[in-house]
């Protein structure tokens, strides 16, 4: 069974034509890029940390503990105006955020460029079929006909398949910026009002 199916990827794949291996690179670049994204939301989830409990550090900053202890506290230390905290708390989202929008944009372009690139192998496909026609004389042009349809409908294929997931993801990872973008605006505004309060020492 195993290399039945081999034997069948094999075929799709020299049937496809030359742009299947930029649409394979492509495609492994594509989803290295999405999925690091996703290690790095993974590894900085404190946008997902219980309101009440990060509340309560913001009211009481020693408390606070991990990496949105260290947002908590860093938004609050020595700060001596309400401009400052959110000078620190712009720093904040630029060392998050910064690095991932950059991160979503290349992403981004890469999903648009792999249908694309099955666009092209379409142009090349029918390219194939037409010299195929012209070439009615020989006795291979059935062959050359069905050579150029596969690779045109395979390669636009293969850029459609990579790329509908490539979206899906993308929007994954741009509505969990979005909920750390709000994270730290909700952090800010109580930082804020508790500065507002006088209870942070400048």
């Amino acid at each position: 069974m195993f290399q039945e199916l081999a034997d069948e990827v094999v075929r799709i794949w020299v049937a496809g034509g030359a742009l299947m291996i930029p649409l394979a690179m492509l495609g492994l670049v594509i989803y290295f890029a999405l999925f690091e994204i996703i290690v790095y939301f993974g590894l900085n989830d404190y946008y997902n940390s219980d309101p009440d409990e990060w509340k309560h550090w913001v009211d009481e900053p020693d408390d606070a503990k991990g990496a949105l202890g260290d947002i908590i506290q860093y938004a609050q230390h020595e700060v001596h105006s309400m401009d400052d905290v959110r000078d620190r708390m712009d720093e904040i989202r630029s060392s998050h955020l910064s690095r991932i929008n950059s991160r979503i944009r290349f992403a981004a372009i890469l999903v648009g460029t792999a249908p694309l690139t099955g666009l092209l192998g379409t142009v090349t496909g029918m390219l194939s079929t037409f010299a195929g026609l012209s070439n009615s004389a020989a006795g291979n042009t059935v062959d050359l006909v069905a050579g150029g349809i596969s690779e045109a409908l395979i390669t636009t294929q293969t850029g459609l398949v990579l790329a509908i997931p490539g979206y899906i993801m993308l929007n994954i990872v741009k509505r969990r910026r979005d909920q750390m973008d709000a994270f730290c605006t909700q952090v800010e505004i109580l930082t804020l009002k508790r500065f507002e309060k006088g209870k942070i020492a400048s």
